[in-house]
């Protein structure tokens, strides 16, 4: 009976400083370790206008329908951009519904750009992402986007393209993926550079 009681209060006491340092004291030092190394990230990747109102996060999609700003992708993320239900449209390559919903997006892209009827689009400014949540768009769709912009915030052409260029970020590694444009970003550098009267 006695070695049954030690083997109790053994078992009790290695649960309670397990529990004490996988539950507390190991997650505290984790947090306190990306803090101090890379604060930005550990917090979301919040991006601040200047007076320190958060925009959103440079890692998530999120909306832009006037013509003043660059527009992402399209998400299939619950109602749209919902972080909370990131998901793709799960329609595969001979769903006609994919079908008729692209031939409208790539229709009313190239309207809302003022691009001719038989002109190229690329495929990210047409289909949404397997997360509805990607936070670029590609350089060829941004530069497509360009005009519009300048054109609603009533600024060179060149003055736009010259901030898609310095938001464009390069391959991961200089090899993996595409370069991209965070959409995010590039819109709040518009908005302080070139704000819209109002």
């Amino acid at each position: 009976m006695k070695t049954f009681l030690t083997e109790i209060k053994t078992s009790v006491l290695i649960t309670l400083v397990f529990a004490v340092l996988l539950c507390g004291a190991y997650p505290l030092a984790v947090w306190a370790g990306a803090q101090l190394l890379f604060p930005a990230k550990a917090n979301g990747s919040l991006v601040t206008e200047a007076d320190g109102t958060v925009r959103g996060s440079a890692l998530l999609a999120q909306s832009f329908t006037t013509d003043k700003y660059f527009q992402p992708r399209a998400s299939a993320a619950g109602t749209g951009y919902d972080a909370s239900s990131s998901g793709g449209t799960n329609l595969g390559p001979t769903s006609q519904k994919l079908n008729d919903s692209i031939k409208a997006a790539v229709a009313a892209y190239r309207t809302a750009n003022g691009l001719a009827a038989d002109a190229p689009v690329p495929a990210d400014a047409v289909t949404s992402s397997g997360s509805g949540l990607d936070p670029q768009i590609s350089v060829a769709n941004a530069g497509l986007q360009a005009a519009r912009v300048a054109k609603a915030r009533n600024v060179p052409v060149e003055k736009v393209q010259e901030l898609v260029a310095a938001h464009t970020a390069g391959r991961d590694l200089g090899i993996f993926g595409e370069a991209g444009v965070n959409v995010l970003m590039l819109n709040v550098a518009l908005d302080q550079q070139y704000p819209v009267k109002k």
